[in-house]
């Protein structure tokens, strides 16, 4: 289903945050450059994991269009305070490539480590002062070194209605996305330091739970971003210079952590398939929604809601909210999240939506100790959604184990 959307919506390549080979199997024969990862980098310890994880996936290699290979996620954020885990990363990253290129797949197949922002040094404010943090420089020479060696890329809001202007060395820079692709590949300065190719592994705009996170806002970000990464004008320092980047992100994750809200609402498509906003992922400029997902159907229209007639107890409403928002995603309650403004019933009634939805509608999972009620009436209010989760393929036994009362 998630290949024949790109596909629709014409995405010529995309990045997948695992190596499964399921998932490999759908991008068979779908003409799509595949980019896929190894988050566990621990299980390339040796040149000889390296190998045996290249002979299990060569069958998917060529006919799933694989063309990179990432090793964990932001290895050298961690690597700032533990070297050990870093080195390690670095270790694995040559195993995979030396692997790839005895394979036979080095020509096509490139391995690399994406990396954060957080490797420069604080308080840059344009180009020319970028300088990697001292810790990790050591480590930095060495994979710059490493990917030359391979010809492999280094991975790292425009707005035209913009009035910021940063001017640097002669190079005027109108937005941050320019500007932030000189200092991702370290001092401009150090001409040793560049590359053919950079890539931006990923970049979007959240669309909740958070002040200014929203799907308007985000429309707006990438019917600017796209066109100007569509045309290979490049940056002013590099004009002509293309800049491969990867959309963030096609669906909602929202199993990642609670302690960034934001990070849960990346989606272009809300969970039943359908988009949250305009967007032309061809780059041009269209004024269009992208294609719906097809097959995707939702459950029953119906909701669980706090039972605000059978409370005597604040305290005991909020041991249950407390639970439901622990297992089930509550982040739009978030300052600046669009169900921010709830009141005290409504907050509960969301937080116990969620959960229920979570648990595949079982009414079991809408008791709360005798707060909730099952309703087919929609609660949703103003820009607060109240969702209605949809029809798993399998759905599985309640995850959490409680008494039920």
């Amino acid at each position: 289903m998630v290949v024949d959307l790109l596909l629709q919506n014409g995405v010529p390549e995309a990045r997948v945050y695992t190596s499964q080979e399921d998932i490999l199997q759908a991008f068979a024969g779908s003409g799509i450059s595949l980019t896929i990862t190894i988050f566990n980098i621990s299980s390339i310890s040796s040149y000889e994991d390296a190998r045996a994880w290249i002979h299990k996936k060569s069958p998917y290699i060529s006919t799933s269009n694989v063309r990179r290979v990432f090793l964990g996620d932001q290895a050298f954020a961690r690597g700032l305070t533990d070297k050990t885990f870093l080195n390690s990363a670095l270790n694995a990253l040559e195993f995979i490539q030396t692997a790839l290129n005895e394979a036979g797949y080095g020509d096509l197949v490139k391995a690399t480590l994406p990396h954060p922002f957080t490797i420069l040094k604080d308080n840059i404010t344009k180009p020319s002062e970028a300088e990697f943090k001292d810790v990790i420089k050591e480590e930095i020479l060495r994979l710059i070194r490493f990917i030359q060696a391979n010809d492999a890329p280094f991975f790292r809001f425009p707005d035209n209605k913009s009035t910021h202007v940063a001017t640097d060395e002669r190079a005027v820079y109108t937005n941050v996305f320019n500007l932030c692709m000189i200092p991702s590949c370290g001092p401009w300065r150090n001409r040793r330091a560049q590359f053919e190719k950079t890539v931006v592994s990923q970049v979007g705009w959240p669309t909740d739970a958070y002040p200014g996170a929203s799907s308007a806002n985000a429309e707006r970000f990438f019917k600017s971003l796209l066109p100007l990464v569509a045309s290979n004008k490049g940056t002013p320092k590099r004009p002509g210079s293309p800049i491969d980047t990867y959309v963030h992100c096609l669906a909602d994750e929202n199993r990642n952590p609670s302690s960034a809200p934001h990070a849960r609402h990346w989606g272009i498509y809300r969970s039943n398939g359908e988009p949250k906003y305009k967007i032309d992922l061809t780059g041009q400029g269209r004024d269009i929604f992208p294609a719906t997902a097809k097959g995707i159907m939702r459950m029953p229209e119906r909701w669980c809601v706090f039972n605000a007639k059978t409370i005597t107890d604040s305290e005991k409403a909020k041991v249950e909210f407390d639970f439901a928002c622990k297992n089930a995603d509550c982040t739009s309650l978030s300052p600046g999240g669009s169900c921010s403004q709830l009141s005290y019933i409504e907050n509960i009634s969301y937080a116990f939506n969620m959960y229920f939805q979570a648990e595949f509608q079982d009414e079991k999972a809408c008791k709360f100790n005798g707060l909730g009620k099952v309703i087919t009436d929609n609660p949703s209010t103003g820009s607060c959604v109240f969702p209605v989760e949809v029809v798993k393929r399998s759905a599985s036994r309640l995850s959490h184990e409680r008494r039920w009362k």
